[in-house]
């Protein structure tokens, strides 16, 4: 007979759902997990990793076409498109296995269906009404399923779906969201994609330089909107001499179908035109799955879509915890799974350090790449700070001229009076590897003097991090 009782059992299996799971197991708790569809959940199955290899195919496919710039030639380049689908999904059938191992390997009980909550410390697991999309999703072994299931904490890690705005309605065949944008049967010739936050402006790198003419809508005045305005300026400039067509300051308000386009109406500055594409994708953000789960019966807060919960994901019912998406911005999984492990430990009594949001890197993986941490150059002077800054550009790095990608900013900002690091905005090649760096420095509370006295290796990119602190302080080297 199945085991019903834990201490902790947390719903959802993305990445802060199971990465929550194998550190509580850890921890000594005995863990169950439940999920309805597949584990990994969205990151892993359809967001973060098969997007990369979308990309990936996509940057190696551009280096192609540009093969006698590195003293190369390659003629006839061309791609199949079903085979760069299938290379993405594969990527992403081999991470889900090896979720489910991981599991196993920490004792996780894997619950399969559709979790409620019942009374307080109670789950009611239902049979799943969603059919695995692939083969390798399907319920791993010593899975087992509806029924009720009490635990001491209850963790929901029910993540977020693409948000839906009236007029914009997705219909799987012209209007997409990223699930109908990551398996394209075949190409479109041409494509609006509205909004450019990291999920839409992915998604026009891609399918820009697989050759589809692509033209993005952000109703705000800068792509990116999270990002330093400066970064994002030089951001668009790039995307835009790559081939991208970009509107700011814009909006769709109305589309009307034809059996296999779309026709757009943009208003722009007052004035309204039409654009006809093949296909759009619907890029406008992601709302937290918050319903059905039985959160109105017990009382939980919830505001904007999302459960409200302290910096140790505690929401304000006792032994009832959110993480991740569910529990609000910032939606991104690094977040979801540092939040778990703080929730986890926590709840064992350890010294767990609440959920510093600031300190959060925001990684877009378009061409150029942008990266981030801390505070833009404006939040930190509305906040108060009297700020230095310092910029290195790529074109003065010998690796990124090396590299042939001699295009990007690294730019710091310090506060004048302490000389803490307050923020990091990075555009160009690699930079969401670079961006960890100044990641650890501000976790470290880093001032200026220890970047300085640092020493980077020679020849990196990373030297440019080093050269935009010296920036600050006016003792740039190669600049």
């Amino acid at each position: 007979m199945a085991d019903t009782e834990f201490d902790i059992i947390i719903i959802g299996s993305g990445p802060g759902g199971y990465v929550t799971a194998i550190r509580a197991a850890q921890l000594g708790f005995k863990t169950a997990i439940v999920e309805r569809e597949h584990l990994g959940g969205i990151c892993l199955n359809w967001g973060c990793i098969p997007t990369k290899a979308l990309l990936r195919s996509a940057e190696i496919y551009h280096y192609m076409q540009h093969a006698k710039d590195y003293g190369l030639s390659a003629d006839n380049v061309g791609f199949d498109a079903k085979a760069v689908v299938q290379r993405s999904r594969a990527v992403s059938g081999r991470l889900n296995m090896g979720v489910g191992g991981l599991l196993k390997k920490n004792k996780v009980q894997v619950i399969w269906g559709e979790a409620k909550l019942g009374k307080a410390g109670e789950v009611i697991v239902a049979n799943t009404t969603k059919a695995p999309m692939q083969p390798q999703h399907t319920p791993p072994r010593g899975t087992i399923g509806a029924g009720t299931y009490k635990a001491k904490h209850v963790i929901i890690a029910t993540g977020a779906r693409p948000r839906v705005l009236p007029g914009l309605e997705p219909d799987g065949k012209l209007v997409w969201t990223y699930f109908e944008a990551m398996v394209p049967p075949e190409m479109p010739k041409s494509l609006l994609v509205v909004g450019s936050g990291a999920i839409g402006i992915e998604f026009a790198s891609f399918y820009q330089a697989m050759g589809v003419d692509v033209t993005v809508v952000e109703i705000v005045d800068q792509i990116m909107p999270v990002e330093d305005a400066e970064i994002a300026k030089i951001a668009q400039k790039q995307l835009e001499k790559r081939g991208l067509k970009i509107k700011t300051g814009a909006k769709v308000t109305a589309l009307k179908k034809s059996d296999n386009a779309v026709t757009a109406t943009i208003e722009q500055g007052g004035a309204k035109s039409d654009l006809t594409v093949d296909r759009v994708i619907s890029a406008v953000g992601v709302v937290g799955n918050i319903e059905n789960l039985g959160l109105e019966a017990l009382g939980v807060k919830t505001e904007k879509g999302c459960i409200v919960i302290d910096g140790y994901g505690r929401t304000n019912v006792p032994g009832l915890y959110a993480i991740g998406d569910v529990a609000g911005p910032p939606m991104l999984a690094h977040k979801a799974e540092h939040e778990g492990v703080i929730c986890v430990e926590k709840i064992k009594g350890l010294d767990a350090h609440p959920m510093d949001k600031n300190k959060i890197p925001g990684c877009t993986y378009c061409h150029p790449q942008v990266a981030s941490v801390g505070l833009t150059e404006a939040k930190a002077k509305a906040a108060g700070h009297e700020v230095k800054i310092g910029r290195f550009p790529f074109l003065a790095n010998g690796k990124a001229i090396a590299l042939g990608e001699d295009q990007g900013l690294i730019k710091t900002i310090f506060d004048a009076k302490t000389g803490q690091l307050l923020g990091a905005h990075m555009v160009g090649a690699e930079v969401t590897e670079l961006i960890q760096g100044f990641v650890i420095a501000m976790s470290l509370e880093t001032t200026e003097e220890e970047l300085i006295h640092s020493v980077f290796p020679h020849p990196t990119l990373s030297e440019m991090m080093h050269e935009s602190v010296l920036d600050a302080y006016g003792r740039v080297i190669h600049m």
